[in-house]
């Protein structure tokens, strides 16, 4: 039982940061092409 839980724990945080990371990155791509925007 307790490893099943710590499985469940570990999987969790791994899918909250890998979300986290995405809506990061999905940010930094968004900025680039604003500066592209004000360059041009």
């Amino acid at each position: 039982m307790r490893k099943l839980l710590a499985a469940s724990l570990i999987t969790a945080s791994l899918l909250l940061s890998a979300c986290n990371t995405v809506k990061g990155l999905g940010r930094d791509i968004e900025s680039v092409g604003e500066a592209g925007d004000r360059v041009i």
